[in-house]
């Protein structure tokens, strides 16, 4: 699934190819993702007009037009990419954005949990408006999570992936800031202290920043907007590696269910 780092990597890959650029058409092939896509304001806000910014909220993309926003979100399989000219559309491209200038930028998703919607304001739309803090930003902090965190019995790691709590952490950064910061993930989050939330939060930013800057990380379906994958899955030290020998200790990781999740941990390096 598309996280915050993936997010981000396509922000960056697709910004300087579409601003400012009049759209002279859209064509959408599958209506049903996992909402409807509204054709006909997407249509009627978007054909004729442009998009002015754009910018990542958690896991979602909001590309601002002077009529409303397009709100995107790559779900567990999406992708955009920008192509210069027309190609044709294979099985799971779904929806096309056509520039005047002849490019166009193409949403892909095989397994159509993502979804496109159109909002005249997105900072309260019900999607964006309850989410926390970005990680990476400066409100982001140890001391934030530690204390929002007291009398909280859930678990630490469903706790920092809970979106009204941080924005966009999930599964794969959650597991591998908790292994960063030397925190089992199924410690009950009322239980840490300050220091180490601390030493959480510094890991969630710096586990973060390393994905964007190695563009994400590739599981299964996810490529960047240059249609290349990320490389952050080869600095993976716990997620996806049950079983195998801690790069750590050489203590054989051990995987445990945490709601619906499935959590890897070193039993040594982490308590």
């Amino acid at each position: 699934m598309p996280e915050l780092p993936e997010v981000e990597t396509t922000l960056r890959g697709i910004e300087p190819h579409i601003l400012n650029l009049p759209i002279n058409n859209i064509w959408i092939r599958e209506k049903k993702l996992r909402w409807p896509i509204p054709v006909g304001e997407l249509k009627q806000g978007l054909i004729g007009n442009s998009f002015t910014s754009i910018k990542r909220r958690a896991k979602y993309l909001i590309l601002k037009s002077n009529r409303g926003s397009l709100l995107i979100h790559l779900g567990m399989s999406g992708s955009l990419r920008i192509f210069p000219y027309f190609v044709e559309p294979e099985k799971h491209d779904h929806v096309d954005f056509g520039f005047k200038n002849g490019s166009f930028l193409r949403f892909t998703d095989p397994r159509k949990f993502g979804s496109i919607l159109w909002t005249r304001d997105a900072e309260n739309h019900p999607l964006i408006k309850n989410l926390g803090p970005e990680p990476l930003g400066n409100s982001f902090s140890g001391e934030y999570l530690f204390q929002l965190s007291r009398k909280r019995k859930t678990s630490i790691k469903n706790f920092i992936m809970n979106a009204n709590i941080i924005a966009g952490v999930g599964n794969i950064y959650a597991s591998e800031a908790l292994f960063l910061s030397g925190i089992r993930p199924q410690k009950r989050a009322g239980s840490l202290s300050r220091k180490q939330f601390e030493l959480l939060a510094l890991a969630i930013k710096e586990i973060l920043q390393s994905s964007i800057d190695q563009g994400g990380t590739t599981l299964r379906d996810f490529v960047g907007s240059n249609n290349k994958p990320g490389y952050f899955k080869n600095k993976l030290k716990v997620y996806g590696r049950a079983g195998q020998s801690c790069t750590a200790c050489s203590k054989e990781l051990k995987q445990i269910r945490l709601g619906q999740r499935s959590s890897v941990y070193c039993p040594q390096c982490q308590s």
